[in-house]
């Protein structure tokens, strides 16, 4: 099938945004093969239509009008909700202005990039330059874990080490201050068994505690454990219906927090 054939299907069965099919768009002009993936996943229980965003409400909310910048991957992107993910409800309702940077497969390091400028640190520099953002949410890539093909690092004054996770983190967290001053949090996956990704949330957390920003960690919060397949379309990647009803209350509470 045809990749305009499949989206026009998809749209109509799960109610997607015009959004959302413009972000699946153009991971299917990178990924093909995902075309796959996302049949199946259309079909579950989390990505039924009453879960679309198109089917949400927006209510004035304290978050609104704020423009936020979402920096990620696939969990930022919505991969396994078909491309509507928390950043989108959000937007939709609590009237975020938000800015959606993420790409499926992408790391924090720019080592062995799906392609040339793929990694958050990349993206950071060159793509970003001119936004002025309120507020900077970075996703802890679980594909620096999966992939296994850089250092987790550690946390330090000065001299960051890029190819490892918390050199750049530390160099888009210190660039992003300069930058804009804005507030900055980083958000952890649910807890898997990945002991790397485990480190990772670990020295994040002395990180957060260096630099005075907000954690939102998911790995260590016990009401994202065993979650069933209607939150959850893998370990990793939560469906729409994981987004608004365990995601979204979160990440409202945390980042109403700030803008009061």
């Amino acid at each position: 099938m045809s990749n305009e054939t499949f989206l026009i299907s998809i749209r109509q069965n799960n109610d997607l945004s015009d959004v959302a099919v413009a972000e699946l768009r153009n991971d299917l002009d990178l990924h093909p093969l995902n075309q796959r993936l996302y049949t199946s996943f259309a079909s579950m229980p989390g990505n039924a239509r009453k879960y679309a965003v198109n089917q949400m409400k927006t209510q004035v909310e304290p978050l609104t009008g704020k423009k936020i910048l979402f920096l990620g991957s696939s969990v930022t992107l919505g991969f396994g909700a078909l491309g509507e993910s928390f950043v989108d409800y959000l937007w939709k309702i609590d009237g975020v202005e938000a800015i959606k940077d993420a790409e499926n497969g992408t790391t924090l390091v720019d080592k062995n990039t799906s392609y040339p400028g793929d990694s958050y640190l990349e993206r950071f520099r060159e793509d970003l330059k001119e936004v002025l953002p309120d507020m900077l949410v970075i996703q802890l890539s679980t594909n620096d874990a999966r992939l296994g093909n850089s250092a987790i690092g550690e946390v330090k004054d000065k001299d960051f080490d890029t190819q490892t996770v918390i050199g750049s983190l530390q160099t888009i967290i210190t660039e992003a201050q300069k930058k804009w001053n804005c507030p900055i949090v980083i958000f952890t996956n649910p807890y898997f068994e990945n002991p790397t990704y485990a480190k990772m949330v670990e020295k994040t957390q002395e990180l957060s505690e260096k630099y005075r920003i907000e954690l939102i960690d998911l790995f260590n919060n016990q009401d994202f454990k065993s979650q069933s397949n209607l939150y959850m379309v893998d370990q990793v990647h939560p469906t729409r219906a994981g987004y608004l009803e365990k995601w979204l209350p979160v990440f409202e509470k945390k980042l109403v927090k700030y803008f009061k």
